[in-house]
């Protein structure tokens, strides 16, 4: 059974699942009708000292599906332009091909059974990732289904912040403007912020047992 402050492998660390930090870019906030422009994923692992950090990072555009909406005040806010001939998009399947099987290779290598979607909203980002997986009949999809791990939660308890920016700034983290609502950045970020509050955790606990029956903690 997990205790905090002690060393743990990511499959032992979080009942099995694997942590991977992700953000979508859209184009709307429906996501059986606004299109995915943009995915990003950052994989994590643990470090010989036992602290969680990210390790690599997956980042492609996506071509709208057919029929997809694209609200202009989305473009306002991500600064993307769908249709720009340099923007090497690929099509939603080979999109999420690229993102997936690194998933795939990523939970088998740590020997953990799934992946667990980590996100800053990160409902928003699991139910279009969910959507793009239903639209191109992808029946293995390696995150699980409905649960995940919301830094916006975890940075309010951590830092008294729940806006990404101010948590990153909370946090002791440099925050550049100029490259906010870019998939890969918002998902470094994240990223940053998820393994800084799981490692701030660890660090509280080190030298602590675990709980006794009335709730309350013993030193080692």
């Amino acid at each position: 059974m997990y205790q905090p402050g002690k060393a743990y492998s990511l499959s032992e660390r979080f009942r099995g699942y694997l942590p991977v930090v992700v953000d979508v870019e859209t184009g709307g906030f429906n996501e059986r009708n606004d299109a995915l422009l943009e995915i990003a994923a950052v994989l994590l692992d643990v470090d010989d000292q036992g602290k969680l950090r990210p390790v690599k990072s997956y980042t492609t555009h996506v071509v709208p599906f057919d029929g997809s909406n694209i609200e202009p005040k989305s473009l306002e806010i991500n600064g993307i332009d769908p249709y720009h001939p340099l923007r090497a998009a690929r099509e939603e399947r080979e999109a999420l091909a690229h993102i997936f099987n690194p998933v795939r290779d990523a939970v088998s290598a740590a020997n953990c059974t799934r992946a667990i979607l980590v996100g800053h909203n990160a409902f928003f980002d699991l139910k279009f990732v969910n959507a793009a997986a239903d639209r191109c009949g992808i029946k293995k999809n390696p995150f699980h289904p409905f649960s995940c791990f919301d830094t916006v939660s975890l940075c309010g308890l951590a830092y008294g912040q729940t806006v990404l920016a101010r948590s990153a700034v909370a946090a002791g983290m440099e925050w550049d403007t100029s490259e906010a609502h870019s998939a890969i950045y918002d998902t470094r970020m994240t990223a940053d912020l998820f393994c800084s509050v799981v490692n701030r955790w660890e660090e509280l606990h080190a030298g602590i047992d675990a709980p006794i029956a009335d709730g309350s903690y013993v030193p080692r």
